[in-house]
């Protein structure tokens, strides 16, 4: 069973890059989609960003499309979120998923596929 580590969340201006960071236990990590998705205060938890098992795949939501790269190194079993141009709005914590019971191969919007998650870092973003 893999386990998710989250990283570098802290908190930055508007306008500013972050880049956080999962890194993974196990050795399957390389044969899984991973997605982040994130929750602001009051708000539910909505789906970021995913990537298929060798990285050649990715989408991205709607909210962050054009701002986010989704990224993967599994030499290092760890996958990626760069944030550019960040916004309060996109403060929240940050949580890497993993499914590992859907095919590596697709990329899932829907956080309904990811069935391990990790414990989150928190991103804040001040205006």
């Amino acid at each position: 069973q893999v386990q998710l580590v989250e990283s570098g969340g802290t908190l930055v201006q508007a306008g500013e890059s972050l880049r956080l960071s999962c890194t993974a236990s196990g050795r399957s990590f390389s044969t899984y989609s991973i997605g982040w998705a994130r929750r602001a205060p009051g708000k539910e938890r909505e789906f970021v960003a995913s990537i298929n098992w060798d990285g050649g795949t990715t989408t991205y939501g709607n909210s962050v499309h054009g701002r986010f790269i989704i990224a993967r190194d599994n030499a290092k079993n760890a996958t990626y979120l760069q944030m550019n141009s960040l916004k309060p709005e996109d403060t929240a914590i940050y949580y890497c998923t993993a499914a590992t019971r859907r095919s590596g191969v697709l990329v899932y919007p829907n956080l309904d596929d990811y069935d391990t998650w990790g414990q989150g870092t928190q991103v804040t973003v001040s205006s």
